[in-house]
């Protein structure tokens, strides 16, 4: 028997049992009579299986009722299960959905503005692609290698959201196989965009990095996910989300490589969390390629930190001086209010 708060599905098992205590009849002597096995039966009553014909025209026999009365008391228990169990998840997906940044999707354009929550449900299910909203929590989502400064569950929430987004928009970006030393092969290249604009990188890139088996997805950022970017297998191809949280460049690139590191030292593709180790390897991978650490060193051991410095040594190394002046607040060579001015800021559509 299953409840709701509007169904009641009771199985024929039930009158079942009621026939025989009337009779005074074992289950056993049932299954003999039916010469079906007791478990068969056990299951039978309990409404673990399906009344079939066969078995209806078999209890009209022994128990007396005609096989049309036992086949519609199967009917309409599967209907009231149905019912019933529909109800039950549409409860507990209510519960999750009212957790999820619904307003915000709708706000991006990702879903439907809808205000019964029953109809956001079914809009949520649509866009996990998952027939219960319960199912987020089970391992139907690949473990994601991602850059944030927060680890709750409103930011898990809205990384999953917007890790799902990213998926769907990644399978419109065609991929060729994945080559992991190719991929280590056009980091200069990469690197070399960072003095570029947002026009003139982001189409090369997404070309770029698709022929060596990555999907490159850029999305705006959601709120509460305190999330730079994102790094997950789906199918054959991994995909790499990208947000310019704060629309600072310099986040932006570290992100990226932060992420391409991932991809490089392994991290992807595996059913197990991210350690805190591996997600300092990937920020020492992003600082290295970005800038590497031998003339950074002789450059912080001249301690000239003014603009012409900073700008000169940023053009010798080919990349863009606000890449730079980040690193050089970070490591606490350069006050955080300081020539923040050279810092690029970036707009995607």
């Amino acid at each position: 028997m299953v409840r709701s708060r509007s169904f009641i599905a009771i199985p024929p098992g039930e009158t079942i049992k009621e026939l025989l205590e009337d009779r005074g009849m074992s289950q056993k002597e049932l299954a003999v009579r039916l010469d079906m096995s007791e478990k068969h039966v056990s299951k039978l009553v309990n409404g673990e299986v399906q009344l079939t014909m066969d078995m209806a025209r078999r209890l009209e026999m022994v128990l007396g009722p005609s096989a049309q009365f036992w086949c519609k008391l199967e009917a309409f228990y599967r209907e009231d299960l149905v019912k019933a169990n529909e109800e039950n998840a549409m409860e507990t997906d209510i519960s999750i959905a009212k957790k999820l940044p619904y307003k915000e999707m709708v706000n991006l354009g990702w879903l439907e503005d809808l205000t019964a929550w029953t109809e956001r449900v079914i809009c949520l299910r649509k866009f996990f692609e998952v027939a219960q909203l319960s199912l987020l929590q089970e391992k139907l989502f690949p473990v994601i290698a991602c850059r944030k400064l927060s680890d709750t569950e409103k930011s898990d929430l809205a990384l999953l959201t917007w890790a799902q987004k990213a998926k769907l928009e990644a399978r419109q970006i065609e991929t060729g196989s994945l080559k992991m030393e190719g991929i280590k092969k056009v980091l200069p290249g990469l690197r070399k965009m960072t003095i570029m604009s947002p026009e003139e990188f982001c189409p090369e890139l997404i070309r770029i990095l698709a022929a060596k088996g990555v999907a490159l997805v850029f999305l705006p950022h959601m709120k509460g996910s305190f999330l730079h970017g994102a790094t997950f297998k789906d199918g054959r191809k991994i995909v790499v989300g990208l947000t310019v949280r704060g629309k600072d460049a310099d986040k932006f690139w570290f992100s990226l490589f932060h992420e391409l590191g991932h991809i490089i030292l392994g991290h992807v593709g595996r059913t197990e969390g991210l350690t805190q180790a591996e997600e300092q390897d990937a920020d020492a991978f992003a600082r290295e390629v970005l800038i590497p650490k031998e003339p950074y060193a002789s450059f912080v051991l001249e301690g000239e930190f003014g603009k012409a410095s900073v700008c000169h040594f940023a053009d010798s190394i080919g990349i863009d001086v606000g890449i730079l002046v980040g690193r050089l607040q970070k490591d606490g060579f350069l006050a955080y209010n300081r020539l923040n001015e050279l810092k690029s800021k970036y707009e995607f559509s």
